[in-house]
């Protein structure tokens, strides 16, 4: 490739559609490590050691705070990345100190021989941290392919305990078919958390016995405030059910909550334990932001690269991938990325707008 890595273009969004890791927690105005590259480090310091890779835009449902209900435009197959460029990125990554990934969509589990790709990872480097995040619809079939080719993690999605919830959040059936996927990946040893979405005026009364169901199952759970990247920008600050709020109801149910220790101090989520022991986790991500800890970077599924959930700007990565560039080549574009990143996504703004992208086109 002849062009100059400064003259890529940021391409303008689509208005449609197992050894302890370093601490990345840590500010730093030095990027030296003990990896091959220099930290990638952005203007305020913050190292970025974790990725979030999006491996596909479609997915088998059509959640209110995600898709649209119908009517959706996704990538055709030949755009997705393929996998051994995604794992040359991931090595090019790794060597710089991301030591975390966590594949994403859409559904994951949609895109065709996700194993592979795994198994592809995880062949890196032995400290390299694979992690999925899933509806659970297709988790039954295929955790057990995934647990062997080295999945470390889980994240399973579950909003509700009742079919007929499921439907009205999800606009498709299927909740019979995410609990076999959560007993599938327990079954299985892999260790799993959930992951649960309160909607005003529709899922609050599921609070409760969502713990309860995850206290059933010796699982983690951690609730997700809303936030402004559905399709059908329905999104209002009223409409979020705050995590402060969620956990007055817990504690009035449960009791006392105590808090755990952070062991990454970049991670999103506050912690605590039931009386009985059961991990309840926050991610306030609106109502009480983490930029000021934010390690990650975001990989769309045609290989774009970004440097926030909410931002509005891309990085063409597929271009150098396809076309077998350099390293060195790579790297430019990446810590250009980096380098752009704000101090904070901005919702609480008055003037912030909404990425023109929705979640299942970014990856959550």
């Amino acid at each position: 490739m002849n062009r100059s890595l400064r003259q890529l273009p940021i391409l303008p969004l689509p208005m449609e559609q197992r050894t302890s890791p370093p601490n990345s927690g840590n500010h730093s105005t030095s990027a030296k490590t003990n990896y091959p590259y220099d930290a990638l480090v952005d203007s305020l310091g913050r190292i970025h050691s974790s990725l979030r890779l999006s491996v596909i835009d479609r997915c088998n449902l059509r959640c209110q705070y995600c898709m649209p209900a119908e009517d959706v435009t996704f990538l055709p197959s030949q755009q997705w990345l393929p996998f051994p460029m995604v794992a040359r990125l991931v090595q090019i990554l790794a060597r710089c100190g991301v030591h975390k990934v966590r594949l994403t969509g859409g559904e994951p589990l949609m895109r065709p021989g996700l194993a592979d790709l795994v198994r592809r990872l995880n062949q890196i480097e032995p400290s390299l941290e694979i992690a999925l995040t899933t509806n659970g619809m297709l988790l039954a079939d295929q955790v057990e392919g995934l647990r062997q080719a080295g999945l470390d993690r889980l994240n399973i999605s579950l909003d509700t305990l009742s079919e007929s919830t499921f439907q009205r959040l999800t606009r498709r059936p299927g909740l019979p078919r995410v609990l076999q996927g959560i007993d599938a990946a327990i079954n299985c040893g892999i260790p799993s958390k959930l992951n649960a979405l309160i909607l005003r005026g529709i899922n609050e009364q599921e609070i409760i016995p969502l713990v309860e169901f995850a206290a059933s199952r010796q699982l983690a759970i951690r609730f997700i405030e809303f936030m402004p990247l559905d399709a059908d920008r329905a999104w209002t600050q009223q409409s979020v059910v705050q995590g402060e709020e969620i956990r007055q109801t817990i504690e009035r149910h449960f009791g006392s909550l105590q808090p755990v220790d952070r062991v990454d101090p970049s991670q999103p989520a506050e912690d605590y334990r039931l009386p009985g022991g059961t991990e309840i986790g926050w991610i306030d991500s609106v109502s009480k932001p983490f930029c000021a800890a934010c390690n990650r970077l975001r990989l769309t599924a045609e290989g774009r690269m970004r440097n926030c959930l909410f931002g509005r700007e891309e990085w063409d990565l597929s271009e150098l991938l396809r076309s077998q560039a350099d390293e060195e080549q790579i790297l430019q574009v990446v810590r250009d990325c980096v380098a752009a990143k704000h101090p904070s996504h901005g919702i609480d703004r008055k003037d912030f707008q909404p990425p023109p992208r929705a979640m299942y086109q970014i990856g959550g």
